[in-house]
């Protein structure tokens, strides 16, 4: 019997060494996403640029991260010398029995 439960136990462990390898890597990603939007964000210059140039910058990092963010997904509001930036996107991660849909909204504003 004890063999079996550490059968068990290794095969748990695994399944969750597979689980981290593969959705670490997604939320380190929304993290450097989330640092660039807030650095944008704090840039004074930013704040006086078109909002389709903010979109396409925005989109471009998230391109270069592999993460899935198209120009509608990024939202941009003003108010008197405030910018805020709101980005809104879907990750979605298979595994062998299971498919997840990983929702992320890094953003950030200027004060």
């Amino acid at each position: 019997m004890s063999r079996v439960r550490i059968a068990f136990a290794v095969l748990i462990l695994a399944a969750l060494g597979v689980l981290g390898a593969r959705l670490t890597p997604v939320y380190l990603d929304n993290m450097r996403l989330q640092r660039y939007v807030e650095g944008i964000a704090r840039n004074a210059d930013a704040r006086t640029r078109p909002d389709d140039d903010l979109r396409v910058q925005v989109t471009e990092k998230a391109s270069l991260l592999g993460l899935p963010v198209a120009a509608d997904n990024v939202h941009i509001k003003r108010s008197n010398e405030q910018l805020q930036i709101d980005v809104r996107y879907i990750v979605r991660v298979s595994f062998p029995l299971y498919t997840v849909d990983l929702h992320f909204y890094p953003g950030a504003g200027s004060h």
